[in-house]
């Protein structure tokens, strides 16, 4: 599988009632193909995933896979209180056609080395399905170290690429230095994607994409051409709301930045609500600013897409 370029982990689209907006979300991942994105990631922290029943998360690839038709990969994210639903998860992704799997830790228990790795080895076994280890000591507890991903890349052919969300960008080039280009390597953090690439990232699962695809592409492509001055300025343009992606409510963040496109809405599922009064307001603020100095297209989508 093609685990390069710029793949969104989606939001879930949910209408006023708190469904499931399928017909939105088709829409979506249509559109972020459209703009350049490699392919996409469902079911992920951003797409609310502890939110969603098993039959919802069902539902939901299976949108997915037919909205985007073969034109790109659609990779499920396997996150379960129990390993058995994790599984069972992955083996029902598999079955719908889902190209490969995004692996978290489970979530609430953070148990030692042996048992994380027991868990993910599990889910790995499952299917035969290229898979890509989620390492977000930050939000979930658990943190894989690059020793450990190493062990977990000479015990399993179908463990193709990294997610590294630790936030140091030093963690990509300890990889690559214990085991070279064994594994893809993509940036999880929205605000260190050129640090990540300047050490060895070759891809990105963006959050603000899901808004903002084209100058995400943009961006990403300038990083991995060498095309410094471009990817400076693009950058230091866009980091106001790349930083969204890294605080405790990026989803409503990164949500009312879809609704201020006019790319979604900002309903969010409970426990998270959304935002309001001076939050909101000076929120909008920044996005509004943001957009109204949106810089013009560069016109290089097709590069780095497999290369």
């Amino acid at each position: 599988m093609n685990w390069k370029g710029v793949l969104p982990a989606i939001t879930t689209c949910f209408t006023e009632d708190l469904h499931v907006d399928h017909a939105f979300m088709t829409g979506h991942c249509r559109w972020l193909l459209d703009n350049g994105c490699t392919g996409i990631v469902t079911l992920g922290s951003l797409g609310e995933g502890a939110t969603l029943s098993f039959d919802e998360k069902l539902e939901i690839l299976r949108t997915c896979v037919g909205a985007v038709g073969g034109r790109g990969p659609v990779v499920a994210s396997v996150s379960a209180l129990t390993t058995a639903e994790a599984v069972a998860l992955a083996k029902a992704a598999a079955d719908l056609g889902c190209d490969g799997l995004m692996v978290l830790p489970p979530y609430v228990y953070k148990g030692d080395w042996r048992e994380m790795k027991t868990h993910v080895a599990a889910v790995f076994a499952a299917t035969p399905l290229s898979c890509m280890l989620y390492n977000n000591p930050i939000a979930y507890g658990t943190d894989f170290l690059p020793e450990q991903i190493g062990e977990l890349a000479g015990e399993h052919a179908n463990f193709e690429a990294v997610k590294e969300s630790s936030a140091d960008v030093r963690r990509v080039s300890a990889i690559r230095a214990l085991i070279d280009r064994r594994l893809e390597i993509s940036v999880g953090v929205d605000d260190a994607v050129l640090e990540a690439i300047g050490v060895g990232a070759t891809g990105w699962i963006a959050g603000l994409a899901n808004a903002l695809p084209r100058e995400s592409v943009d961006l990403f492509n300038c990083g991995m051409n060498g095309d410094n001055d471009k990817a400076f300025d693009l950058y230091r343009w866009f980091l106001p709301l790349l930083r969204m992606d890294t605080v405790p409510n990026f989803v409503q963040l990164i949500k009312l930045v879809q609704a201020e496109v006019g790319m979604g809405n900002a309903r969010v599922r409970a426990p998270r609500l959304e935002l309001v009064g001076e939050e909101l307001i000076l929120t909008r603020k920044i996005i509004r600013e943001a957009l109204r100095t949106r810089p013009q297209p560069i016109t290089s989508y097709a590069l780095h897409n497999g290369k």
